[in-house]
Order: C-alpha cells, then sequence, then structure tokens
C-alpha cells in the first residue's frame, strides 16, 4: 500500500492509519477545492476525524499541503524510477523500448488520479502558493524526472544507440515530447484522451527524439 492510499471507517483507528486517512482525504480535497479555498474543517470532514487530531499530526494547512504534497510526489518518482529500470537498463528495440516506457509514465497519471489533481492545484494556484512550498516541491522531483532519466540515456549513447552530448537536456526533450504533451493535453488526467490517440502523440514524440538523438547503432 502507497502513502496515498488509505481505507476503512475512523474508529479503530491507530495512530499512523488516521495519519494516513488524514493525508488521503487532505489530497483529495486539495485537489478538488485547491489551497486557497480548502479549509481544515473540509478535511477532518473528509477524514472522520477532528479538528484537533489533523491539528496534532500536521499543525496546520500549510505543512498539510506540503506533507500531502511531497509524500505524493515521492510514491510518484519511486514508480517512474521502476518504469526506468524496467524499460530502459535492458534495451532490445530501442524505438519499441522507448515508446513502451513512454506509454507506461503516461498510465502513471491515472494510478495516481488524487495527486495529479493536486498537480492541477499547484499550478493554477502556484501564484497563491507560499514559496517554500513551490521549492519544497521543485525539489521533491516532478519537475526535474529528467535528471533521473538523463543516465539512462547517457547508457544508451555509449551503446551506440543514441548519440547525446548533453543527456539532461536529451532527457528533458524526451520528457516534453511525449509525457509531458499528454499531460498537457488532458490536464493531468482530468480530460482523458482516446488511447489510439495517447499512443499516436508518443510515438510520433518517440520518432522526433530519435530524428535528433539516434545513434549509429541504432536501427534505422
Amino acid at each position: 500500500m502507497t502513502r496515498s492510499q488509505t481505507g476503512g471507517s475512523s474508529s479503530g483507528y491507530g495512530r499512523a492509519d488516521k495519519r494516513q486517512a488524514i493525508a488521503s482525504a487532505a489530497r483529495r480535497v486539495f485537489g478538488r477545492d485547491g489551497y486557497t479555498r480548502t479549509s481544515i474543517d473540509t478535511v477532518a470532514t473528509e477524514a472522520q476525524v477532528s479538528r484537533r487530531t489533523i491539528y496534532n499530526h500536521f499543525g496546520d494547512k500549510h505543512n498539510l499541503f506540503l506533507a500531502v504534497a511531497l509524500e505524493g510526489a515521492v510514491d510518484v518518482t519511486e514508480a517512474i524510477n521502476s518504469l526506468m529500470e524496467r524499460h530502459l537498463r535492458k534495451v532490445i528495440d530501442l524505438r519499441e523500448d522507448l515508446i513502451d516506457f513512454s506509454l507506461d509514465r503516461v498510465a502513471a497519471v491515472s494510478t495516481y488520479p488524487d495527486h495529479f489533481a493536486l498537480v492541477r492545484t499547484i499550478e493554477a494556484e502556484a501564484v497563491h502558493l507560499p514559496s517554500d512550498i513551490l521549492q519544497a516541491w521543485i525539489s521533491a522531483g516532478p519537475q526535474t524526472a529528467y535528471l533521473r532519466l538523463a543516465p539512462y540515456l547517457a547508457s544508451l549513447a555509449t551503446r551506440g544507440l543514441l548519440e547525446v552530448p548533453d543527456p539532461e537536456l536529451a532527457a528533458n526533450h524526451l520528457t516534453l515530447l511525449t509525457v509531458t504533451d499528454v499531460n498537457h493535453r488532458t490536464f493531468y488526467g482530468a480530460v482523458p484522451l482516446p488511447e489510439d490517440e495517447v499512443r499516436t502523440i508518443v510515438t510520433t514524440g518517440v520518432d522526433a527524439f530519435l530524428s535528433l538523438y539516434r545513434g549509429s547503432r541504432a536501427d534505422p
């Protein structure tokens, strides 16, 4: 069970279970109502706990939002890291493996719907969020996933499959051409696209990436 999952009623909760219930409820409420409009009372009702319980676990709304945003980011980052290992550690068919990896990254949005609703809140209310929340969010990794992708592309370059003088730039390009393109068109899953349309976006994105970075040993 991930940090973002919870279940059961408030009765019989232990301390860890209550914290998890609060975090899960807060993620849903912040994603639905936004940071500014969300109140501790609403979260307490959603989590079936008292206001005092929330304050005991998180202190205030600021810290509650920060905690659930960062914990969700860690869950998603770990999932993406696993996808990189699965698809890019041992590449057999460069084009197909990049397409499969990118499609699985896109699918992660539907696996963590409450987290990506929170992402929409962060992007929509960036000018209203406390600066320390924004900085912590950036440092947690969602906007720097390309930095973790870069070593895999560099490794493919050593095999002659890619030519990437700047692996971080290449990783950013691959991300923008595939996952980011789909996420922006769907508003992070809020307006889903047909599966064949998602595949077309990802496939054309990978092909554009390979037209820039294909190595001498890669299949044409």
